[in-house]
């Protein structure tokens, strides 16, 4: 069995909220480097914007303690460097003083899976920044449950037995399973809305594990607002499962989705190559890379840079026309989130000096 670990923390970053200096990125490299062959079979370093991610292939099975230490003590080693050059946000994801077990709730988004490697083991690794979990909610739905999308739901004979759709109530701290296509209504009752479920897990019926995401919520851990998500996503493909070219075209549509300028903004999807990774127009607008990979016995071959394609030129030309529109709103909804989701930002304390001026309506 094979595990692969993706996980990811903002712990610093320059100028603003744009990108993660190189320089971190190498010390991260450094450290894992020091334990390859031995905690781990192979690693790959890369940033989404502010955000380092470290994608670890292992045998330790997921929530190991051990891989999970050494996630946080990379991070922390990196956040010291940050902290020293005064970086924006040094340290920023992590939210507890020290290692406790498990990556989980302390800040970190986190997304792994154990299998046994397939004859020929195709995964992408995909990482958004400045957005907040749901915004896999609905390529993963076009993904496993849309044949206008994954023709292979149709012609495939391993694909039309459907899927399971692990599903988590963020707020309430539950979970719940749905089998496509059968309960495809329910499923979309309630990941259709964003602001409280995501998809955290998607099975084949025969139970074969099809895809991960992280997601942590910061909000709720800090209990404030500190930044988006950032959510991160592993999907193998091929073989039994949707194709490369079926698990990228949703992001040909730069869907709406919550973050942007202080989390607190509706803006579009911009599927974007490793280097163009970089938020700036009103910190944004939001981004996913997506990185191909070969798995061969642990050892990760790749990655391919799935967006550095002209096939998604017209996916980011409508982006920003989106976020041209979009933008005009300045701070009235649509384009600022729902009351409910601004209770963690800054919001509430402006409201908070108004509250006693508020007089009944005679």
């Amino acid at each position: 069995m094979i595990t692969i670990s993706l996980i990811k923390a903002d712990i610093g970053s320059f100028p603003g909220h744009t990108r993660a200096p190189q320089k971190l990125i190498d010390k991260c490299k450094e450290y894992l480097e020091e334990v390859k062959g031995q905690l781990i079979v192979d690693y790959y370093v890369t940033r989404c914007g502010d955000d380092i991610q470290l994608l670890m292939t292992h045998t330790k099975g997921v929530d190991n303690e051990e891989i999970h230490a050494l996630a946080w003590s990379v991070f922390e080693r990196a956040a010291n460097i940050a902290i020293e050059d005064k970086l924006y946000g040094a340290g920023q994801d992590l939210l507890a003083d020290a290692f406790s077990g498990n990556i989980r709730g302390l800040g970190p988004g986190c997304a792994e899976m154990e299998f046994e490697e397939r004859e020929a083991e195709s995964i992408i690794a995909f990482m958004c920044d400045k957005t907040d979990p749901a915004a896999f909610n609905l390529p993963l739905f076009k993904i496993f449950a849309d044949p206008f999308n994954t023709p292979g739901l149709v012609i495939d004979k391993k694909l039309t037995q459907g899927f399971v759709f692990e599903v988590h109530d963020l707020m309430a701290g539950k979970k719940i399973s749905l089998k496509t296509p059968e309960e495809m209504y329910e499923l979309l009752a309630l990941i259709g809305n964003r602001d409280r479920y995501a998809i955290k897990r998607i099975y084949r019926k025969d139970g074969l594990l099809a895809a991960v995401v992280s997601t942590e919520k910061l909000s709720l851990i800090a209990g404030e607002y500190v930044g988006k998500d950032d959510p991160v996503a592993l999907v193998r493909c091929q073989g039994g499962l949707p194709a490369v070219g079926e698990v990228l075209e949703p992001f040909a549509f730069p869907q709406l989705v919550a973050g942007w300028m202080r989390g607190s903004h509706w803006g579009p999807l911009m599927p974007v190559s490793e280097k163009d990774a970089n938020p700036s127009r009103f910190d944004g607008p939001p981004r996913v890379i997506a990185l191909g990979f070969q798995l061969r016995h642990g050892k990760l071959l790749g990655p391919v840079d799935m967006f550095a394609d002209v096939a998604f030129d017209r996916a980011r030309a409508l982006a920003n026309e989106i976020a041209d529109y979009i933008r005009m709103h300045g701070p009235f909804q649509p384009h600022r989130l729902s009351e409910e989701q601004m209770e963690y930002t800054t919001l509430p304390h402006v409201l908070e000096k108004l509250s006693s001026r508020f007089a009944p309506i005679e």
